[in-house]
């Protein structure tokens, strides 16, 4: 029996000491169990399968924004998006846990599972919302095509986003720990995505890059500019002559 609390570091170090010790001796095939034990492996479990599991993710996501927006600044800086409000909503649902609702701390299971749900419905939100951009983009250039794009979609993300997180604020009353922490963390992530990062930080990252944020795709040479020009870097060749100049 341990001498440590079950939970403490101690003893996760005396179950490590104990495991090379055994380990060492030939023949003897022994496994160190126990309650520290198996929280220990599901601990080291967690941990790589989210350092394996989150660059596939990030990856795979990143390659579907490429070849949906056809530029490879816009789908970058979406995805940071993503993962800044990840982040953020994990920190203000760990800080939720440990001094309001009275939790020891957050499930293993968590960052993992927070981070494939709100990945995949920030992503969502994302191709709702720059696919519509790039399509008016193309027809009235880089400014008016995002407030457009904002102003088409911005109610339908926001109710949607309204709605998903009253859903999943449900799990925050169940008795069950990981369900009710992932509920509350999904809820966070949501809010903070529908009404700030995807109606605002996107479409004022979109504004003050302007045309670099579509590079190097074809809005990026091709867009319509407010003078009329095409945005292929050429200004008109002919332009009506200025009273008092000359042609």
């Amino acid at each position: 029996m341990l001498e440590d609390a079950p939970d403490s570091d101690a003893a996760k170090d005396t179950v490590d000491a104990l495991r090379t010790a055994v380990h060492g001796v030939d023949g003897a095939d022994a496994l160190v169990g126990g309650t520290t034990a198996e929280s220990l492996d599901t601990a080291r479990a967690a941990d790589r399968d989210l350092t394996t599991v989150v660059p596939v993710v990030l990856l795979v996501v990143l390659a579907v924004l490429i070849g949906l927006l056809r530029a490879l600044v816009a789908p970058v800086l979406l995805l940071a998006t993503v993962v800044v409000s990840y982040l953020a909503a994990l920190g203000a649902s760990n800080l939720l846990f440990e001094h309001v609702l009275g939790y020891a701390g957050v499930d293993w299971s968590i960052p993992l599972m927070g981070f494939v749900f709100l990945v995949a419905l920030g992503i969502d939100y994302n191709i709702f919302l720059m696919h519509r951009v790039r399509e008016e983009t193309a027809r009235l250039g880089v400014t008016r095509g995002v407030l457009e794009g904002l102003t088409s979609t911005g109610g339908v993300i926001t109710s949607a986003g309204v709605v998903l997180a009253a859903t999943f604020a449900v799990f925050a009353g169940l008795p069950l720990v990981t369900m009710a922490q992932m509920g509350v963390l999904v809820g966070i992530g949501v809010l903070l995505d529908t009404f700030l990062v995807r109606t605002v930080m996107v479409p004022a990252l979109a504004l003050d890059l302007g045309r670099l944020f579509w590079w190097p795709g074809r809005l990026f040479r091709e867009a319509p500019r407010p003078d009329g020009d095409t945005g292929s870097g050429r200004t008109p060749e002919t332009r009506e002559p200025v009273a008092g100049t000359t042609a």
